[in-house]
């Protein structure tokens, strides 16, 4: 069934699709968002659960570099939208953001579902059509677009279209990776989805497993690849989550995949030197446990404790400078990261070699791609959330100037 076609159509209502149709809209132009929830950006609301880290606020250079192979295909569409122009907008949705004590900027609300409503308040008064339950099934024959909804089957033929359907972590949010099967068909170079910013995968004894899943581990130092992270980390009944073990996530799934093999170490005491964690060890025990002189000597937790006895087999060294070495550099033996049903974002995706600098598919005229689609990733913090509105705003631009000159050439 044929049904009224946009002048342009944003395919995916997360946040790279929403501004993406909000910047063409401002720009005089029909737009409609098709999404295959009921509802939009349901993954920009479960980041914003924990307090909505919208960008970063630190030196623009050093910001660029976090998304690694990608940065400088990334700068000029981060230069053309970054973090202040962020920040700007939010405020005219009402949303005022200050900078939190690790330079993450956060709305004053803390939350997403209030930026979010004023968003689509401000979408609707721009006469921005939502088409919720409408899953993209590729393109006819013809070349309209083809979408499945309840209704049965439905085609539109805009003149434009960006993608904007995300990844492929937490599927049951709306962002499944369905779409790659149909760009491939079309001969669009992709990249394999593979987790970004997960946990890591560690066979626990099951006496660690049980007692202490769930804990945190708190003010503590990841290393690997000689790369250190400072942070916090939860342990699970599967491994390590939380922000520290994101941050190393990359490197650690590419060793894995590379060597089969990829070794963790944790320092549970960066602030101390490990002469002088040597020298509290060394002091006279009067008959106390181990698990005792590390409590008082180091005010470790017990978690730490367990996971000092896990590292070494259940058999921490007695010497004080053995264990002092084996607390600034507990080994654990990734045997993998998690799934992308658990990660927070996704890599891979269409090759940027796919696209042009407007980021329209080259197999596909009149067809741009943003957000999370596109192969880069990038660690949490704001970074992410940032280059998927950068891109929408880019993909919109190039949108636009497409449609401009069709308009132009047409009889």
């Amino acid at each position: 069934m044929s049904a009224p076609s946009p002048e342009i159509a944003v395919v995916g209502g997360g946040p790279a699709g929403l501004m993406a149709a909000e910047a063409l809209a401002e720009a005089g132009r029909a737009i409609a968002v098709y999404d295959r929830m009921p509802s939009p950006a349901r993954k920009f609301l479960m980041a914003g659960r924990g307090g909505l880290n919208l960008t970063h606020s630190e030196d623009f250079d050093r910001f660029i570099a976090r998304y690694g192979a990608a940065a400088d295909t990334l700068a000029p569409m981060l230069r053309a939208f970054p973090p202040a122009a962020l920040r700007d907008w939010a405020h005219g949705l009402g949303e005022e953001t200050f900078v939190g004590s690790s330079g993450r900027v956060f709305p004053r609300s803390f939350k997403a579902s209030p930026l979010l409503r004023a968003w689509l308040a401000r979408l609707d008064r721009l006469g921005v059509v939502s088409r919720p339950r409408h899953r993209w099934a590729g393109w006819t024959d013809t070349g309209a677009l083809a979408f499945d909804t309840p209704g049965g089957a439905v085609t539109v033929e805009p003149k434009a279209t960006i993608l904007a359907l995300g990844g492929a972590s937490w599927p049951r949010l709306g962002a499944d990776g369905g779409w790659t099967g149909l760009l491939a068909a079309r001969g669009v170079p992709l990249a394999p989805l593979r987790p970004a910013n997960s946990g890591v995968e560690i066979a626990w004894s099951p006496v660690m497993r049980e007692r202490f899943a769930g804990e945190p581990l708190k003010r503590i130092a990841l290393a690997f690849a000689g790369r250190t992270v400072r942070g916090e980390a939860v342990l699970t009944a599967h491994g390590l989550e939380g922000g520290a073990v994101y941050a190393l996530s990359a490197a650690l799934r590419e060793a894995l995949a590379r060597d089969g093999t990829a070794v963790l170490a944790v320092d549970l005491k960066p602030d101390l030197p490990q002469a002088e964690i040597a020298r509290r060890l060394a002091l006279p025990r009067r008959g106390q446990s181990l698990a005792s002189v590390l409590r008082k000597a180091l005010a470790l937790s017990p978690v730490a404790i367990g996971l000092l006895r896990e590292a070494s087999g259940n058999r921490p060294p007695e010497a004080p400078e053995a264990l002092a070495r084996l607390v600034k550099a507990a080994p654990l033996a990734v045997t993998g990261v998690r799934g992308l049903e658990r990660a927070i974002s996704t890599a891979g995706g269409v090759a940027f070699a796919a696209v042009d600098e407007a980021l329209m598919l080259r197999a596909v005229p009149g067809v741009f791609v943003a957000g999370e689609m596109l192969d880069w990733e990038a660690p949490t913090g704001g970074y992410l959330l940032q280059a998927c509105f950068a891109t929408g705003v880019a993909a919109a631009k190039g949108a636009l100037a497409w449609t401009t000159r069709q308009d132009v050439q047409a009889p």
